[in-house]
């Protein structure tokens, strides 16, 4: 088995998960079982359902709170009958607007507010009960309940200090006490003082062998109890985003991302690391043996892959450009936007489609709308993007730090140029400068003008000098080594191993 360590997931997932679902596609062609365990709290979706949204199917998925009880996830078949029949006889209304409803009994301020799945279905997915206008308990459900979590008034605000996690026949299997970031599970036969202890519990009860693999995708808060819990199953790091502070990195130090410290540090447990690019490869092993004295192994593998290239069947929009990426700060977006308004000045035609969601949207959408570019410049929310980028003439990126770059892959595979900055690592590895696209150069502290202008002129030399068709023949032959058979043999090679 193929155990995937992360944390969370969420339905504006970054690259990790991304990486991961790809990841799940290629082993299960490849006929390797594996699971992708998930070790963070969900109160406010089902997992499964934002699993499923990326790709990953049912039995693959492992939640660190499901597994020490008989449920595994699953998708929410809980519904408001099942819900007003465990109340019985007591009187009681109902309103409903949305995905909010609320019962309602009587005396004072004595309610449940009911969080249903969508708008259109009578699926409950959590029930909050207010009694005295005080915030008790909240359930939560998928075909029953599957945990609960009690409240009491403390400083005028509801406080957490309990979670029990159910069975499918209603018996408690374990619970939680919490005290603010202290927590403690209590088992039948067993009290644990963590939560890192709680994921080396499971680590334990997964048994591994010499015949399995763990792979740590994200290592914040739980790389040490895994390692620790390991067993002689073979253990693996992915390196998904740049691992190392180059402004606080000389001669004789480096600063190590602390995402990746305590699993660098503990090189020796460990049996491989995975860059998705040879040139964060290359660097990585000089840093090691410059810095640590050692050499380890480190392989490189995209996070991605492309089932094949995707051929434009009609004519693309012109001067058309597509970004997609979690609309967050650091993305950048707004800089996008920005240089699109003032190159439309010299390319009346120009249009910009940003896909993806999150933190951001909204100043985006003010943004948008203060610089007049509605028109031209749309904000198009989550969507599946294998072929939609055909049908655009370029990708836009602003982003100043990618470890791989998903939608970079996905756009040289639709035969787009692509314009951004000269940064690690996935625009230095899928831009060949002037053959499919730009690098623009980029420093911190860059001065915002000079970076502006940059990217302005480069989006106006590929609509109005290049030649579109050779820059996206360049992006169609770069592609190939993406390919799922290309990056399948890697995976092959890797897991094979002994």
């Amino acid at each position: 088995m193929i155990y995937n360590f992360n944390l969370g997931i969420g339905w504006a997932s970054s690259g990790v998960e991304y990486a991961q679902s790809y990841r799940a596609k290629i082993l299960r062609k490849l006929n390797k079982p594996a699971k992708f365990i998930f070790t963070d709290m969900f109160p406010r979706d089902n997992l499964i359902d934002m699993t499923r949204n990326i790709g990953f199917e049912d039995d693959e998925v492992v939640w660190l709170y499901t597994f020490f009880t008989d449920f595994v996830p699953e998708p929410v078949t809980y519904e408001l009958k099942d819900l007003e029949a465990s109340i019985g006889d007591e009187e009681h209304t109902f309103e409903r607007e949305g995905k909010i409803g609320r019962i309602i009994f009587g005396g004072s301020n004595n309610f449940f507010r009911v969080y249903f799945l969508n708008e259109n279905e009578e699926k409950v997915h959590r029930v909050e009960m207010v009694s005295g206008g005080c915030l008790i308990r909240k359930d939560y459900f998928m075909s029953k309940r599957v945990f609960s979590e009690y409240y009491a008034p403390l400083d005028g605000k509801a406080h957490l200090y309990q979670r029990r996690f159910f069975n499918r026949d209603g018996s408690v299997a374990y619970e939680e006490a919490i005290d603010d970031d202290s927590v403690m599970y209590k088992f039948p036969d067993k009290l644990i003082c963590s939560k890192e202890e709680l994921i080396g519990y499971m680590t334990e009860k997964l048994n591994p062998t010499e015949d399995d693999i763990i792979i740590i995708d994200r290592a914040t808060g739980q790389a040490q109890a895994i390692l620790e819990n390991s067993g002689e199953a073979r253990i693996g790091v992915v390196i998904h985003a740049d691992h190392f502070s180059e402004g606080a990195t000389d001669e004789d130090n480096i600063l190590w991302n602390n995402y990746y410290e305590y699993t660098f540090a503990m090189n020796k447990h460990v049996d491989f690391y995975i860059t998705a690019t040879e040139d964060q490869r290359k660097l990585l092993m000089e840093q090691f043996e410059k810095y640590m004295g050692v050499t380890p192994n480190v392989y490189t593998i995209p996070v991605g892959s492309l089932h094949e290239l995707k051929k434009s069947t009609g004519d693309r929009r012109k001067h058309g450009f597509i970004t997609a990426s979690r609309l967050a700060t650091e993305k950048h977006v707004d800089w996008l936007v920005a240089a699109v308004v003032e190159a439309r000045k010299s390319v009346p035609d120009i249009s910009l489609d940003i896909y993806g969601k999150g933190g951001s949207e909204e100043e985006l959408k003010k943004q948008i709308e203060k610089l007049g570019a509605q028109d031209y410049i749309r904000l198009m929310g989550q969507q599946d993007l294998k072929d939609v980028y055909k049908n655009y003439e370029g990708y836009l990126s602003a982003s100043t730090s990618e470890g791989f770059g998903l939608t970079l892959m996905e756009a040289i595979g639709s035969g787009l140029p692509i314009i951004g900055f000269d940064v690690r690592y996935g625009n230095q590895n899928f831009i060949d400068h002037g053959l499919n696209g730009y690098k623009l150069p980029y420093l911190v502290g860059m001065e915002r003008a000079r970076r502006q202008e940059k990217l302005v002129q480069a989006i106006i030399k590929l609509c109005n000098e290049d030649d579109i068709q050779a820059f996206s023949s360049h992006s169609y032959e770069k592609a190939k080594q993406y390919l799922t058979e290309e990056v399948e043999l890697k995976w092959k090679k890797l897991v094979e191993m002994k």
